[in-house]
């Protein structure tokens, strides 16, 4: 199991750039997925982005591909979200996300969020 901190977040105007970090706790960080989600208030947690565990794949939602980066440090367990290109609709919670499977069992984790706010 891990502990995730979200860290990053922020007020940022629109077209600016702006790096989500998630640390984690444990020896294990590299058998994690981890992935990145956010929410609006009232609305469902929408999935953002997921990287494997080797940090080799990567996945986006349609509505942040090509601005934003999701990467991984094994060696400093920690993943990033790198956000460019910002739009007011980025404006969420953002949370951290880490699944691992044992046996036939999925688990997963979160972080407690961070707030991202893009300005017009």
């Amino acid at each position: 199991q891990v502990q995730l901190v979200e860290s990053g977040g922020g007020l940022v105007q629109a077209g600016g750039s702006l790096r989500l970090s998630c640390a984690a706790s444990g020896r294990t960080f590299s058998t994690y997925t981890m992935g990145w989600f956010r929410q609006v208030p009232g609305k469902e947690r929408d999935f953002v982005a997921a990287i494997s565990r080797s940090g080799a794949s990567t996945k986006y939602a349609d509505t942040v591909k090509g601005r934003f980066t999701i990467s991984r440090d094994n060696a400093k367990n920690t993943a990033y979200l790198q956000m460019s290109s910002l739009k007011p609709e980025d404006t969420a919670v953002y949370y951290c996300y880490a699944q691992r499977l044992q046996g036939l069992i999925a688990y997963d984790y979160w972080g407690q969020g961070t707030q991202v706010t893009v300005s017009s």
